[in-house]
């Protein structure tokens, strides 16, 4: 049996550097696990500086990622360059080589995860993207693993800790939404350009990945309905707390009778929800399953060290098949490619949810009668009202939560209140996960 197996590292940025790291401060603790040495042996990136921050040795360190990919010495290449190109191509090309591809890259996978997962069954080498998702959470592994015998029923994620720690704050503090983001920029949580996560694109990249390998079925990245948190503001973070709710940016996976729900946006939540009370810059991912019945993984879902520790776990898996000769032993997207299913995407018109309503309206008699009459037409039921103060003849705001409703029935009336002349403004609609 061998007695080390070599690793080659492609990309030493924040993740990459977190990787060598932890490959030394904690080499004897995986030793023991593992039964062998993991060495790294490769390293590629553009930027020389970090490899001497690292104090990588001329033999280990180069510029040429094609090193890294050919060496004979390297048994797994780690990918973590980030983007799509040329982060596909070096991995369609290591796994042509026969060797195991780790990879952190979760907007490669979500858009062209296919392709790689095709490739890696072709080529008879395995992808690992424990680190693709929540970070150092192990929720990949658990879906292919730890709950493989149950039907998933469902999946809640807050997977974006920017997202997270702008809503935290916004709820704790009573801010508005530009003057958290620029605190979490400072702060080094947020990008100078936030887009990505305060939008939603982020945690439906990793939503696409979730729902794949929780389904067998290959998710369109473009199918995932997608919506931000920028629009958020902070009247009705207030009401969802009088209501009894929590605003989270949610990442949602349901199989509803043959297709897939897969969605992303705020959604109100029961403040008593477990779920609802991760906060600041952590994640968590709360599974259904039908034997196991509800879960909850928590944790970091980012940073060098946290996302470090998944690639390794990924690295030792992969290392254990290489020394006892287990290649091939798990399916790379969780089914085996004869039994994944194209399953279709549930278009966002068809979801049924309750909703939270914030009309502004013109403080006339008969105007909340004009408005539930408008919904009750569209089949649209009310659960409660809440109307503060008045101020004749003034807009006032008038919040209505509703019993479960059809989003194209919500949709429709909410286009016909807001053509009333009672109406002053665009009504503000948030989507509601709970208990009827």
């Amino acid at each position: 049996m061998k007695s080390k197996v070599g690793i080659g590292l492609i990309g030493l940025g924040t993740v990459g550097s977190g990787v060598v790291r932890l490959l030394r401060e904690n080499a004897e603790v995986i030793s023991r696990r593992l039964g062998a040495e993991v060495v790294l042996v490769k390293a590629a990136d553009l930027d020389a500086s970090r490899a001497k921050a690292l104090k990588l040795s001329k033999d280990v360190y180069t510029k040429d990622a094609r090193e890294v990919i050919e060496s004979p010495d390297v048994d797994i290449v780690v990918e973590l360059i980030g983007g799509y190109k040329p982060a596909k191509e070096f991995i369609i090309s290591a796994l042509e080589n026969g060797k195991p591809v780790v990879t952190a890259n979760k907007a490669l996978l979500a858009i062209h995860g296919e392709e790689i997962f095709t490739a890696s069954e072709k080529c008879g080498a395995p992808v690992g993207f424990e680190a693709s998702v929540g970070g150092g959470i192990p929720i990949i592994g658990a879906i292919k693993q730890g709950i493989a015998a149950n039907n998933i029923e469902s999946i809640y994620g807050i997977i974006n800790g920017t997202s997270n720690y702008i809503l935290t704050k916004m709820t704790d503090e009573g801010r508005e939404f530009d003057d958290v983001l620029a605190e979490a920029q400072g702060l080094g949580y947020a990008e100078a350009d936030p887009t990505f996560d305060v939008e939603g694109i982020d945690p439906a990249h990793k939503l696409a990945i979730l729902a794949n390998i929780a389904y067998g079925t290959p998710i369109n990245f473009g199918d995932i309905y997608t919506e931000g948190i920028s629009n958020i503001l902070p009247e009705d973070i207030r009401y969802a707390r009088e209501l009894g709710f929590k605003i989270k940016l949610l990442a949602i996976a349901k199989l509803r009778g043959g297709e897939i729900e897969a969605r992303v946006h705020p959604t109100m939540l029961p403040e008593d929800y477990l779920i609802a009370k991760v906060d600041g810059v952590f994640n968590a991912i709360y599974v259904v399953g039908d034997a196991l019945g509800p879960a909850m993984f928590y944790g970091r879902g980012a940073g060098d060290m946290p996302t470090a520790s998944a690639v390794i776990s990924d690295v030792i898996d992969i290392s254990r098949d290489i020394l006892y000769g287990g290649n091939g032993r798990m399916p790379v997207a969780s089914f085996r490619n004869g039994s994944r299913k194209k399953l279709p995407v549930m278009p966002i018109d068809k979801v049924r949810c309750r909703y939270y309503m914030r009309f502004t309206a013109l403080d006339h008699p008969g105007v909340l009668s004009k408005i539930s009459g408008i919904l009750g037409r569209h089949d649209i039921s009310i659960s409660s009202v809440i109307q503060h103060g008045r101020d004749a003849g003034s807009a006032v705001p008038i919040v209505v939560m509703t019993h479960g409703a059809v989003e194209r029935n919500v949709r429709k009336a909410l286009a016909k209140i807001d053509e009333q002349d009672v109406i002053s403004a665009k009504t503000v609609v948030i989507r509601v996960e709970s208990a009827e």
